[in-house]
């Protein structure tokens, strides 16, 4: 007998204790649009969905309601309907609602106004969610027309207290996986699992959604799929709208901010090489907003660990995580953090957008560097102690000019020391991992990274294998390097002029690049020129990264401008090739063809050609040319007048112009000769097959 009475009782209060509503809404059979008071701050207007039946006008109906704001207690409220009909609205445009509290004298008002007028109009349905009051309390509500027709309708409500919530206990049972419910002695109850959001508790995905209808006295289990901190348990009766009691014991419960959190959310992963970010969108379960930065695993390997980058904190807009300039590559990922644990993610695809080879040949280091897409590349001599290798001065960069087709790049450096390793990277992103390759037995590459704020390295790993035959071209370009070094040393020491060096004045070297041979011929002297002697050397080659920011030919007539200004000489060194160069710039310089803007070397024969026709000779050049690649013949007559050396047998005699002053007449004995045939046999052994593409454009 009592269970039929407490269902009766429960029906009555029906029409005022329905579900909770989750914020101040409006719905009318009309568009429209909703302005209130500050009690109830902006309602939302819109038609509804599905339109309960209609009230027949004029009414106004008034009944209760749970209103449930975010982080806000539900308490009691009035949901207002009301009809108006089509007869009394001729030239109305909206309404206005009055509410007063009779027992503490609160008051609000809401309006809703018409968007549009309509030629032949219907009857107004109106409801409104709801106005907020004290249980106990009688509430006024009032209608009116605007502008103000003299239709007036009134209606008041006691708010009565709502039911108590279904009382339950529970027990987490982790073995099992599953929360076990049961009922006390009296009405059975509907229960079921849910992940708490921000206005509701949704469902958990099918299998482990259930709703179970549980008898008093009776008990249930009900499994989870992931132990999650919104993770609740959900208790109402089984009749319509009845109300609920809620339960969430998990969120301050340790282990569910553990692996199982991270297992129930999945990444999307939308990052990309073509734009430099890093991008991954969330789908949670429950309202996270970790914080991602970045981590770089030395291997490609989920229990490997993940080094923090520093000042790398993507961004986040509703659950999408993104970070520009970055490299994008397999073990660059992002770490996310939440409460007292954290997660690695690394991009999906294996994919990296560029690579780098090595070979050797004479005293350089020649670094291939494949791109998919257009990019800038530094590159570094390093020294490995204690398992770091530390870029040292210079840097040599290279650049792959915007819009042009992807291909292959070449990086030139010379060989100082035997055990030098190479670091390279990608100098246009803010993150980007360096790439080392060291000649210690076997080539290695590692996971060093270079970011603009970090303090060190990651440890290096990773081998790749290059052939063994270069490591006697390695042996030869150190013997050479060796020899010239001697050389210009006592150079040095027999040539020093009275203001004590020649650190201060710069060279600049000019070239044509006709031949592998010569290019690293050319990049060998300027090598030796500043580390044997200390000049000021400017070498496209070297300064790839300012020549491809300013423009070639300003590049150049800013280097002519500082040489001049400093007393320094313009090195142009001479090949077959350079006199062929010579004959087209000469036959296109007659003609009025305009020259190629990319065209050091045409630029510098006009510089050039300019200045002899001013001056009567070129004040500040030297042509030098080395005799295996160039005979005196190949020299231009117009060229003739400049001062002229050739290498390696007036090496002293070039010095001598370099630093301004003749040299002492010196004897080269066996030295000379060795130095000729180093350079002979270093030229023949290690000439690469082929010239990158990247190469081509250089003076």
């Amino acid at each position: 007998m009592g269970r039929p009475v407490l269902l009766a009782a429960a029906a009555l209060l029906l029409p005022w204790v329905g579900a909770a509503v989750t914020r101040f809404r409006v719905s009318a059979n009309f568009e429209c649009r909703a302005t209130a008071d500050s009690t109830l701050s902006r309602p939302r207007c819109r038609r509804p969905a599905r339109p309960g039946p209609p009230l027949e006008p004029p009414a106004l109906a008034l009944s209760g309601a749970r209103l449930c704001l975010p982080a806000q207690p539900c308490r009691p409220c009035l949901r207002v309907r009301l009809a108006l009909p089509a007869a009394e609205l001729s030239g109305v445009r909206g309404l206005q609602l009055n509410f007063l509290e009779l027992g503490s004298n609160r008051a609000g008002w809401l309006q809703v106004w018409r968007r549009h007028r309509a030629p032949r109009s219907s009857p107004w349905q109106v409801q409104f969610d709801c106005f907020p009051a004290e249980s106990g309390q009688q509430v006024l509500v009032s209608l009116r027309t605007i502008p103000d027709r003299g239709l007036a309708l009134s209606r008041r409500r006691l708010v009565t207290a709502e039911l108590p919530g279904p009382v339950f206990n529970h027990a987490w049972v982790p073995e099992a996986r599953a929360i076990e419910v049961w009922v006390p002695e009296g009405p059975a109850l509907m229960v079921r699992l849910c992940h708490q959001l921000a206005l509701e508790c949704e469902e958990l995905p099918r299998p482990f959604h259930q709703q179970v209808l549980v008898l008093g006295g009776s008990r249930v289990s009900l499994p989870y799929e992931f132990l999650v901190p919104c993770l609740c348990i959900e208790a109402s009766y089984p009749h319509h709208d009845s109300p609920r009691s809620k339960r969430c014991p998990f969120r301050d419960q340790p282990a569910a901010y553990g692996p199982e959190l991270w297992s129930s959310v999945r990444f999307h992963d939308y990052s990309a090489s073509s734009k430099d970010q890093m991008a991954m969108v969330l789908s949670t379960s429950c309202p996270l907003h970790p914080r991602a930065t970045l981590c770089w695993r030395d291997v490609a390997a989920e229990t490997a660990p993940c080094h923090d980058i520093p000042n790398s904190t993507a961004s986040e807009e509703e659950q999408a995580y993104t970070l520009d300039k970055v490299d994008v590559h397999p073990q660059l990922c992002f770490r996310f953090s939440y409460r007292n644990s954290s997660h690695v993610e690394c991009p999906h695809q294996p994919e990296t957008a560029w690579n780098v080879s090595v070979s050797i040949w004479g005293l350089q280091l020649r670094l291939h560097l494949t791109s998919s897409i257009p990019t800038a590349f530094s590159a570094a001599l390093c020294q490995r102690r204690s398992g770091q290798c530390e870029a040292e001065a210079p840097l040599y960069t290279v650049t792959q000019p915007e819009g042009s087709a992807p291909g292959e790049l070449a990086l030139l450096l010379p060989v100082q020391v035997l055990g030098s390793c190479v670091l390279v990277w990608r100098s246009d992103v803010r993150f980007a991992r360096k790439q080392l390759l060291c000649p210690d037995g076997e080539w290695r590459s590692g996971g060093a990274w270079r970011v603009e704020v970090a303090d060190r390295d990651p440890p290096l790993t990773a081998p790749l294998p290059v052939s063994r035959r270069h490591f006697g071209l390695l042996g030869l370009a150190l013997v050479l390097g060796l020899v010239v070094t001697v050389l210009l040393l006592n150079c040095r020491s027999t040539w020093r002029p009275a203001d004590g060096g020649l650190g201060g004045r710069p060279v600049l070297l000019l070239y044509s690049p006709d031949s592998e041979e010569h290019l690293g011929l050319v990049c060998a002297l300027a090598e030796r020129l500043r580390a044997g002697l200390g000049c000021d050397v400017h070498l496209d080659l070297w300064e790839a990264g300012g020549l491809g920011q300013a423009g070639t030919l300003p590049w150049l007539y800013a280097q002519r401008g500082r040489v001049g200004r400093q007393h320094g000489t313009v090195l142009l060194l001479w090949s077959r090739g350079s006199a062929r160069l010579f004959r087209r710039w000469r036959v296109g310089a007659a003609g009025g063809t305009a020259g190629d803007a990319h065209d050091i070397f045409g630029a510098a024969m006009a510089c050039l050609h300019g200045e002899l026709g001013v001056a009567g000779h070129g004040g500040g050049w030297v042509l030098a040319y080395f005799s295996h690649l160039c005979s005196p013949r190949d020299v231009p007559r117009p060229l003739r007048p400049l001062p002229t050396y050739r290498l390696p047998r007036q090496l002293p005699g070039l010095l001598g112009a370099l630093r301004g002053s003749p040299p002492v007449p010196r004897r080269w004995g066996r030295a000379g000769g060795l130095l000729h045939r180093l350079l002979e046999e270093g030229a023949g052994e290690g000439t690469p097959p082929a010239r990158p593409s990247g190469v081509a454009a250089g003076t």
